[in-house]
């Protein structure tokens, strides 16, 4: 801001003005300032000479001597250009030209001093005048600059504590100190650490970093206006899931913030900064995750060949970072969707250069264009992620569940066991079990085909499934899809208010298939403990609340009533299965009903058949024979359960 939109906005009714906002002012204000300073540098200088009882010569005037001095200093700062650097800014360059200036003004003064005395016999100026001159006036310049700076630098700092976050750290261990100093001892971050937060209530009138320690009762008897706090920042490592849970809920409750930050040993490796994040919804539902046998995974990974399909999807995107990670000598990733894939590519060239890839772009209900890859490459590993997955649409579509999940898991692991693969292991869902939707029960009828191949006469593949809940991130999934409507701001829409899901992370679920892969032994349905279910509702409700607004006033929550083939309830296993447990305790396998190789083979030719003429009611029709098990809810195809 200049002068001229200064004067603007003061005489267009804009009365309030921050100093902060004012950028510059006109080099000639700067030169008449400075020329102000130097007349008081002047009269100070003989000031003192008086004071000291020197009588300054009488050769000339005292006015046309201040003009002399003042006249040879603004010389040489227009020489030097003392006026053309930004205060605020001022450097050491600043310093060294003020310097110049003042000290070319001293010895000009002094040899026209001499020259003068050498013609008519009498001086000008005292020496010491021109001596005490020099020294005040550089001093005054000198101080006008760096108070200058000082004054917009603690302006500067007075804005950006005011912008600050007023936090309190959870813990007073070692950690929660730890993360408190670095925050302390970095002041361009957005936090402000006002305290310290503790369960215990004999720390009240201790004190941490100079910082007070607020007890949990003080929180809960407070609200936030009376604490005069924007939020609290918790070491997620440091607490189990009920303490983090328990603590949430209290911070939620008082309108806080949560911030969380990595423990110190993490942070070593990262930027503060950027470590420091909104606890988001998915932190409170992680759990720890599977520990797979590395080893056991290397050893059938390395030097072999992969292919991975629906390798551009959310969970087929994540089994091929980990593959990679085992050195493979050839990883084919195959997916009908481009931009996912091409995508994919360009992520995997840079993260994994000394690996061969291979990406397929190929629909797996077409025969001619899988086989080839199968004959080529030999692969000894089958990862089959491929699925249509979205309830509503395939529900719509039944014919397209069938050619993709049903023909394509048919193709695909028809073709590993005539070529030979050591290992086949599916991605199946938990809407397989007792299904209510086609999607469902179309993954169930692959369920059923992949283990009937295992005991076909003169295969040597070991086939493999596994059963997920839902994932949380994953394309199309609940909560990315409530967090682009809070940021719209509302309303979420909820099917059911009593509907329930089990969650995972991506990495938890592709870990499950990698143990599955290296743990089973051949016609297994592997089941994982996904602990307990969460009520969607609930959930809504906190990550409104981890946003910062206020459920039912910030931001509307309404009903719109279960989807066609949607059900309440989500189920890993069905009644009549055993479950036997594994040497790994989170994972179990579950003993289904299997069916005939001969009978499901006939089935799905039948079901192939109708859905490549688009009998939608036929098709679903067999699927009801092919999986009995299945009954239709909130769907059209409801009757035919009549």
């Amino acid at each position: 801001m200049n002068l001229k939109s200064l004067q603007n906005r003061i005489y267009g009714g804009d009365n309030i003005v921050n100093l902060s906002d004012v950028r510059y002012l006109p080099r000639w204000i700067i030169l008449l300032i400075d020329m102000l300073l130097l007349l008081a540098a002047v009269h100070l200088a003989y000031m003192i000479l008086a004071k000291l009882n020197v009588k300054p010569y009488n050769i000339l005037p005292q006015s046309q001597k201040y003009a002399i001095i003042i006249s040879v200093n603004m010389v040489f700062m227009f020489l030097f250009k003392t006026y053309a650097g930004i205060i605020r800014h001022s450097s050491f360059i600043d310093l060294a030209k003020l310097l110049l200036a003042s000290f070319c003004t001293l010895i000009t003064l002094g040899v026209v001093n001499i020259t003068v005395s050498s013609i008519t016999g009498y001086n000008v100026f005292r020496i010491p005048i021109l001596v005490i001159y020099f020294t005040v006036s550089f001093m005054i310049l000198f101080l006008f600059r760096f108070s200058v700076k000082e004054f917009f630098y603690l302006l500067r700092e007075f804005r950006k504590s005011g912008l600050k976050k007023r936090i309190l750290v959870l813990g007073i261990d070692e950690q929660a100190i730890a993360i408190a100093r670095a925050i302390l001892d970095t002041p361009n971050l957005p936090y402000q650490i006002v305290g310290f937060l503790t369960q215990r209530n004999d720390s009240r009138s201790a004190k941490l970093l100079g910082k007070p320690i607020f007890s949990k009762d003080k929180i809960e008897l407070s609200n936030k206006i009376d604490l005069a706090l924007d939020g609290v920042l918790i070491i997620k490592e440091m607490m189990t899931k009920e303490e983090m849970n328990a603590w949430v809920n209290l911070f939620l409750e008082k309108d806080l913030q949560i911030f969380k930050a990595p423990s110190v040993q993490k942070l070593r490796d990262s930027d503060l900064g950027s470590s420091i994040r909104t606890l988001q919804i998915e932190d409170l539902l992680n759990r720890k995750p599977i520990k797979i046998e590395n080893e056991e995974v290397i050893i059938r990974h390395a030097g072999k060949n992969i292919l991975i399909t629906g390798g551009a999807g959310s969970i087929g995107s994540e089994i091929v970072r980990q593959v990679a990670l085992f050195e493979p000598e050839l990883i084919v990733i195959l997916d009908q969707a481009e931009t996912p894939l091409h995508d994919m590519e360009l992520e995997m060239r840079e993260k994994f250069p000394q690996i061969h890839f291979k990406f397929v772009l190929a629909d797996i209900s077409n025969r001619h264009r899988v086989e080839p890859l199968f004959e080529r490459y030999r692969f000894s590993f089958v990862y089959h992620a491929a699925a249509y997955k979205h309830v509503p649409l395939i529900e719509a579509n039944p014919h397209e569940a069938i050619l993709v999940n049903v023909l394509g898991t048919k193709i695909v692991a028809s073709l590993s066991s005539k070529y030979d693969v050591n290992r086949f292991v599916m991605v199946s869902t938990d809407k397989a079990v007792k299904p209510t939707n086609v999607m469902g029960a179309s993954k169930r009828a692959a369920e059923l085909y992949v283990q009937a191949l295992q005991n076909v006469e003169g295969n040597r593949t070991k086939f493999i499934t596994t059963r997920f809940g839902n994932v949380l991130g994953s394309n199309g999934s609940v909560i990315p899809h409530f967090k682009r409507q809070i940021e719209s701001g509302g309303p979420l829409t909820i099917t059911h208010p009593d509907i329930v899901r089990y969650f995972m992370t991506i990495p938890e679920a592709c870990e499950l298939v990698l143990q599955a892969g290296t743990m089973g032994k051949g016609g297994e349905i592997f089941v994982f403990d996904m602990g307990e279910p969460v009520k969607i509702l609930d959930l809504a409700r906190r990550m409104i609340k981890l946003s910062g607004f206020e459920p039912d006033t910030d931001i509307k929550i309404i009903y719109t009533g279960l989807r066609p083939g949607e059900k309440l309830y989500e189920e890993l296993l069905s009644d009549d299965a055993t479950t036997m447990p594994t040497h790994h305790e989170k994972i179990m396998v579950s003993k289904d009903t299997n069916m005939e190789y001969p009978d499901i083979e006939r089935y799905t030719s039948l079901i192939i058949k109708c859905a490549l003429r688009r009998e939608k009611v036929e098709v679903v029709q067999l699927l009801k024979k092919i999986v009995p098990e299945y009954k239709s809810n909130n769907s059209i195809y409801e009757v035919l359960d009549k």
